[in-house]
C-alpha cells in the first residue's frame, strides 16, 4: 500500500527531472549574462534644451539629450533596464502649464510622460515633487487610485506606460500603500553560457521606490490627514523578502534621497546609506542633483563637497559602491545618464552579482571626448510641440513694467540682493496686510510687532552655471521694458510653496542666520592657496537672505570663524537685536515646518498659513508696483562680510562673462574673472577686504 501510495509522486519527480534535463531553455551553471541598469532623475520637465525663463536654448540640460545618451547605452548594451528615479512632473513653466494654468484633461498625457513612453521605460519611482501639485491630480495623471478619502480617483486616464512603484508612503487610514510598493520587470536576455554558445534568459528585476519622509511637511497642504511616510529601511525590509519569495533575480532601490552619514533615523531625507545595507542589490539615487560616482568623462567636474566628506570605508566616490552596493546618481533636468553595467554568473540556481566586474557611470553630455555635447535625439520635440508652443504663450503674457534694472543672483553669494529684494518685500507686504485685515484678535494683536522677511536665491548655481536667475530688461533706451508672466518663476522657482509667517525672537533670529552662513567655506586668511568661498552649491536654497523694510535689518557675516560663530553686528532699526526681542518673518511653508533643519523652526512658531503660493504672491506684488526699480527694490544690502585681508585668492564661482553686471550693482569686491573650472563656471576673484 505505501508503495502504491508514492507511485505517482515519484512517476511526477521522474518526469520533471526529465523534462530539465531535455529542457533546451535551462541555465547551465556558470552561464555569464552582462546587463545595465540605465537610470534619469529629478528631469523637472526639462524636457527640450529650452530654458522657459530666459526664452532661449540651453544645451547644456534636456531629456531629448539624455535620450541620445539612452540610444548610445543601449547599443553599448543590449542587454539593459531603463529606470527613473523621480522629480519628474514640477520644475518648468511647462510643469506649471500643465498642472495650474491649464490642467492636463484625464484624457490626455503629460508631456513627459509621453516623451517617456515613447523611450520606453522599464520603470519609475517618485520624487517629493511629484506631489506638489496635490494628490488628486497624482491619481490622474498615474491613472492610479490611492484608496485615500476625499482624493479623486484616477480611472482611465493617460498615464505613463510602465510600473510607478512607491514603497514608503501610506494612507493614513488604511496604512496601505497608495501605488504599489515594488513590481518586478521580465525582461529576456541574451546571456553566453559556459562553452560560449548564446542562451535566451529570463532576469526577474524587481524595483521599490522610496521618497524622503520630509514630504509630509514640504507639502503638508496636501498631505496632512491623509498619507504618511515610513522610514526607508523599515520599508526595505519588509519588501525585499516579499520580492526574494516572489522571484526577483536582481533587486533595485529607485532612492529619491542622496547620502548622509548620520546615524539611521526614519525622518532622514537622505537615507540612502543606510538602504544600502536591507539587501538590495543596486541603488539608483536621486534628489540632492549631485554626480556619483565622480564623472568619468575629461575634464569632468569634481566630486561634491558634500560627497568628499563621506566615510571612505562606506562611500567610494571613485567607482560607485555604498557599503558594497554599486549606486548612480544621474544629477538632474536631464544633464546625465546614470548607467550600472553588471555580471551575473549563474550558480547554484540563481544569479550572482559580480561585483568585481561591476562599472558604475553617471555618464554627461561630453562623455565620447570631454567637448563636444552630445545631440538632441530628434524624435523627442515633435512629440511635445503643442505643449511647448501652449508654454511659450503663457510664459510670455504681460505682468508689469521695469526700467533697466537686472534682478539677478550670479552674485547672491557675495551681497547682491536684486533678484532677492523684490521677493522679501512681497512677502513683507502680503504678511503685513494679512495682519492689518485680520478680524482675529490673536492675529491683530501682532500689529506692533516688526514684520521682517527672508529668501534665498534658489537659481544661483545648483544646476550648473547657466542655473542662475536673470531677468534682465532691454539695454536700448529708457522706455518701460515688460515683465511677463514667465518673470515670477524665475525669482521664487517653486510654485508649490505657500506663503508663511513665524513669530520668534531674536535668539531665534540669530541662529536662523548662522544656519544660513553655513553655506560658506571656513576661510583661512594666512593661506597663499586658492579657497573657495562657498564649497558646494547643493544646498543653495538654504542660504535664507533676511530683508526689512528701509533696510532696516543689517548684519555681517565673518567667513573666517567656525560655523555657528559667524554672524556679528546684528541690528534692527539700529538698535542691536536682543535675544528677547519680537520679530514675525515672513517665509515659505518649507521653511516654516522644519525644512532645511533650522533650529527652533518647526512648525511650532507658525502664526499665519496662507492659502497662497509664494510665487503667486510675487506675481501680485509685481502687478501692484506697476514698475519696479533698482532703487526701490533691489538695491537694499541687508548684510556684508566682516572684512578680512587674505593672503591668498578667494575665489567664487558664477556663470562666466558676468563681471560687468557685479560691477553695475557697485559689488567692488568682485574684482575679476577668472579660468573656467571643469563644470564651466567662471572663477571670480573676491575681495573680502572690501
Amino acid at each position: 500500500m505505501k508503495t502504491n501510495m508514492y507511485l505517482p509522486a515519484l512517476a511526477i519527480l521522474a518526469l520533471a527531472g526529465c523534462s530539465n534535463k531535455s529542457d533546451p531553455n535551462a541555465v547551465p551553471e556558470g552561464t555569464i549574462l552582462k546587463i545595465a541598469l540605465l537610470e534619469t532623475t529629478d528631469i523637472h520637465q526639462n524636457i527640450l534644451s529650452y530654458d522657459y525663463y530666459g526664452l532661449k536654448a540651453d544645451t547644456s540640460l534636456g531629456l531629448e539629450r539624455t535620450a541620445s545618451l539612452i540610444n548610445a547605452a543601449r547599443t553599448e548594451n543590449p542587454n539593459n533596464v531603463l529606470l527613473d528615479d523621480g522629480d519628474v512632473i514640477q520644475g518648468t513653466l511647462l510643469g506649471d502649464y500643465q498642472a495650474v494654468a491649464a490642467p492636463v484633461s484625464c484624457s490626455g498625457t503629460l508631456a513627459v510622460h509621453k516623451v517617456m513612453n515613447a523611450l520606453k521605460y522599464d520603470g519609475a519611482g517618485l520624487g517629493n515633487h511629484e506631489f506638489n501639485y496635490g494628490l488628486s491630480f497624482l491619481s490622474q495623471i498615474t491613472n492610479t487610485d490611492f484608496g485615500v478619502p476625499d482624493v479623486q480617483k484616477g480611472v482611465n486616464c493617460g498615464a505613463p506606460n510602465f510600473p510607478i512603484v512607491l514603497s514608503n508612503v501610506v494612507g493614513l487610514s488604511s496604512q496601505k500603500p497608495i501605488f504599489n510598493p515594488y513590481a518586478i520587470i521580465a525582461k529576456q536576455f541574451a546571456a553566453t553560457k559556459p562553452d560560449g554558445t548564446s542562451i535566451s534568459v529570463k532576469l526577474n528585476v524587481g524595483i521599490m521606490g522610496f521618497v524622503p519622509p520630509q514630504v509630509m511637511d514640504w507639502d503638508q497642504k496636501s498631505l496632512a490627514g491623509k498619507v504618511m511616510v515610513n522610514g526607508v529601511q523599515e520599508s526595505s525590509n519588509k519588501y525585499v523578502p516579499e520580492l526574494r519569495s516572489k522571484g526577483a533575480d536582481l533587486i533595485v532601490a529607485l532612492s529619491h534621497g542622496g547620502l548622509d552619514a548620520s546615524p539611521y533615523s526614519p525622518k532622514m531625507e537622505n537615507g540612502s546609506l543606510h538602504l544600502s545595507t536591507t539587501g538590495v542589490d543596486a541603488m539608483l539615487l536621486g534628489h540632492s542633483h549631485l554626480i556619483f560616482p565622480k564623472a568619468k568623462e575629461v575634464g569632468g567636474p569634481a566630486v561634491d563637497a558634500s560627497l568628499a566628506a563621506l566615510p571612505a570605508t562606506q562611500v567610494d566616490t571613485v567607482n560607485g559602491f555604498v557599503n558594497g552596493v554599486p549606486t548612480v546618481m544621474a544629477q538632474s533636468w536631464g544633464r546625465r545618464l546614470g548607467i550600472i553595467k553588471m555580471v551575473l554568473k549563474y550558480q547554484s540556481g540563481q544569479w550572482v552579482v559580480q561585483k568585481d566586474q561591476t562599472n558604475v557611470e553617471a555618464r554627461g553630455f561630453k562623455y565620447t571626448d570631454g567637448t563636444t555635447v552630445v545631440a538632441a535625439d530628434p524624435s523627442i520635440a515633435p512629440l511635445v510641440d503643442t505643449e511647448h508652443k501652449a508654454t511659450l504663450s503663457y510664459a510670455t503674457q504681460p505682468l508689469g513694467t521695469t526700467t533697466n534694472f537686472e534682478m539677478s543672483a550670479f552674485f547672491a553669494l557675495v551681497g547682491d540682493v536684486s533678484a532677492i529684494q523684490i521677493v522679501n518685500q512681497a512677502q513683507i507686504d502680503y504678511v503685513k496686510n494679512f495682519i492689518a485685515s485680520s478680524t482675529d484678535t490673536t492675529i491683530a494683536s501682532y500689529k506692533a510687532i516688526p514684520v521682517i522677511s527672508c529668501s534665498a536665491p534658489f537659481k544661483a548655481g545648483r544646476n550648473g552655471p547657466t542655473d542662475f536667475t536673470d531677468v534682465a530688461p532691454t539695454a536700448t533706451s529708457a522706455a518701460p521694458v515688460g515683465l511677463q508672466v514667465r518673470n515670477p518663476g524665475d525669482l521664487y522657482l517653486y510654485g508649490n510653496n505657500n506663503l508663511q509667517a513665524v513669530k520668534i525672537k531674536g535668539s531665534d533670529l540669530k541662529k536662523w542666520l548662522e544656519t544660513s552662513a553655513k553655506q560658506f567655506n571656513k576661510i583661512d586668511p594666512s593661506l597663499a592657496t586658492e579657497q573657495d568661498l562657498v564649497p558646494t552649491y547643493s544646498t543653495i536654497y538654504n542660504y535664507d537672505v533676511f530683508y526689512a523694510e528701509n533696510n532696516a535689518l543689517k548684519y555681517q557675516i565673518d567667513v573666517t570663524q567656525a560655523v555657528g560663530s559667524r554672524i556679528t553686528n546684528l541690528t534692527y532699526a539700529g538698535n542691536a537685536v536682543a535675544d528677547t526681542d519680537d520679530f514675525i518673518v515672513a517665509t515659505n511653508d518649507y521653511r516654516a515646518g522644519g525644512g532645511g533643519n533650522f533650529p527652533g523652526i518647526d512648525g511650532s512658531k507658525t502664526i499665519i498659513k496662507s492659502p497662497d503660493a509664494s510665487q503667486a504672491i510675487v506675481s501680485t506684488f509685481l502687478k501692484k508696483q506697476g514698475k519696479v526699480t533698482t532703487a526701490a527694490n533691489g538695491s537694499g544690502q541687508s548684510w556684508s562680510f566682516v572684512k578680512v585681508a587674505t593672503q591668498g585668492p578667494v575665489i567664487l564661482r558664477s556663470a562666466p562673462g558676468k563681471l560687468a553686471v557685479a560691477q553695475a550693482l557697485g559689488l567692488s569686491r568682485v574684482q575679476a574673472e577668472g579660468t573656467l573650472d571643469a563644470s564651466g563656471f567662471a572663477k571670480y576673484s573676491i575681495n573680502l577686504n572690501q
